[in-house]
């Protein structure tokens, strides 16, 4: 009996320390889990009260307020204008419009009648003795060369010869300067008049037949 009574006691014993190092071992880690709580909490307050401290000591200055110029007055938009464009009206002819009439223009006055009847310039005395056959050149007579020389002579209004031009040649150049020459010296007018009666220029026209003398 008293070897069994020992032999329950020390196995009470046993149990008993097995039971009281798992309460130990609890106990630690209970102690152990709250401690690491509490010190997370506490970490977690200091760090955020440093950051917020950390963060209000870094803020920046507020902005500087700038000068701005005052804003310009409202302008008011301007009234709206309703423009009504005209209709325009097309007219369609089907039949073309008569011709516009002919204005025709009164004639000219005619131009008052002349005070004086207009009058020719008429040579003075025979034409016919401006040349004769004392005028024959002599080389044409010697070489007896003939022709008719056909002029025209200007007259002044003094009557007398300003020009003479050969409107027909004899074929022979001495024959044809001989027949100007001999009329602008011997002839002799009577000048031209004109409407109002005044001398004024005039021109005539003749021929001179040069014919060598039959002896």
């Amino acid at each position: 009996m008293a070897y069994a009574d020992q032999q329950m006691s020390g196995n009470r014993i046993a149990a008993f320390i097995v039971v009281a190092i798992l309460h130990i071992i609890l106990g630690y880690a209970l102690v152990t889990g709250l401690a690491y709580d509490v010190v997370k909490k506490a970490v977690q307050r200091v760090t955020t009260v440093d950051i917020k401290e950390e963060v209000k000591k870094e803020e920046l200055p507020p902005p500087k307020k700038l000068d701005l110029p005052p804003p310009p007055p409202a302008i008011a938009p301007p009234p709206k204008m309703t423009i009504t464009a005209p209709v325009q009206t097309i007219t369609t002819v089907t039949e073309a419009p008569p011709p516009p009439p002919v204005i025709v223009p009164p004639p000219p006055s005619a131009p008052p009648p002349p005070r004086f009847s207009p009058t020719k310039a008429t040579p003075r005395g025979n034409p016919g003795s401006w040349a004769n056959s004392n005028d024959y050149p002599s080389r044409a007579l010697r070489e007896e060369r003939e022709g008719v020389t056909r002029f025209r002579v200007t007259v002044g209004a003094d009557g007398r010869i300003t020009g003479c031009s050969v409107t027909g040649s004899s074929g022979h150049p001495d024959l044809d300067e001989a027949t100007c020459s001999l009329v602008s010296r011997r002839g002799r007018f009577n000048p031209a008049k004109d409407g109002e009666g005044q001398p004024t220029t005039d021109s005539w026209s003749s021929a001179v037949r040069w014919q060598i003398p039959k002896d």
